[in-house]
């Protein structure tokens, strides 16, 4: 079985990667961060898996396009894809009535836009092979708000309808299409991001605590199991219960 992974130099991403590796997968790891790359690689090949680790924009269409041929020609075939890149920081948080088009642009294009045209390039080999598991990393705030994030919720509940639309599609060649919802997740990003406001966070969390990347990665190997071959066109939420106020 070969897998890609993107965004997987570090976070979710990384655990995500380790995790197939672990269940049996050859796995190709896509991000920005060679660096990050580099050490995804080293954890994936200590699980005695085959890795290729591949530098990538993933806004640049050809780019995405060049990487996915290079998988194909190194690897062979994907038969699990885990959309896992994405993002919501950004420098500054703005209402919608302040936000400009270029932010929505950069925004839906990160977290919607390029899970579009990283699957393009491996839904039809899946299709001829009638098999797939294509996975998506949408999120919590799919569901809940946080001030000034409007389109950030807008892009991973866009998602969740990408998920469902091409689950539909694809249920009739063996290929299922489902989401992870993470909640807050201890990766480098988000404890930045929560630095200061880490009680009033855990306050929300019924659990009382931030998620570990490898909760996450549980509910991704579930998803590309053969366990779930009769579940497409869901999303699990791994919050620790805060989506349920």
């Amino acid at each position: 079985m070969n897998a890609v992974v993107t965004g997987a130099a570090s976070g979710i991403g990384r655990a995500c990667a380790v995790r197939l590796a672990r269940d049996g997968a050859d796995v190709a790891v896509l991000d920005i961060d060679e660096a990050g790359l580099a050490e995804t690689a080293r954890q994936v090949e200590a699980a005695s898996r085959r890795c290729l680790p591949v530098a990538v924009d993933l806004l640049d269409r050809s780019a995405i396009a060049s990487a996915f041929e290079r998988v194909r020609s190194e690897l062979g075939r994907v038969s699990v894809l885990h959309n896992n890149a994405g993002g919501s920081q950004r420098r500054d948080i703005r209402t919608f009535r302040r936000s400009e088009s270029d932010q929505w642009d950069y925004m839906l294009g990160l977290n919607l836009g390029q899970v579009a045209d990283c699957t393009r390039c491996v839904v039809e080999d899946m299709i001829e092979a009638r098999f797939g598991r294509i996975i998506n990393t949408s999120s919590e705030m799919a569901f809940r708000t946080n001030f000034g994030m409007t389109d950030y919720s807008a892009a991973k509940a866009g998602l969740l309808g990408f998920t469902r639309s091409l689950a539909n599609e694809l249920a009739r060649y063996q290929i299922t299409v489902n989401a992870v919802c993470p909640g807050v997740t201890r990766t480098p990003l988000a404890e930045k991001a929560i630095a200061d406001r880490l009680e009033e966070t855990l306050a929300g969390i019924p659990v009382g605590r931030i998620g570990e990347p490898e909760e996450i990665a549980h509910a991704v190997s579930f998803f590309a199991s053969p366990g779930a071959s009769y579940v497409t066109g869901e999303y699990l939420l791994v919050t620790g219960g805060r989506t349920m106020h």
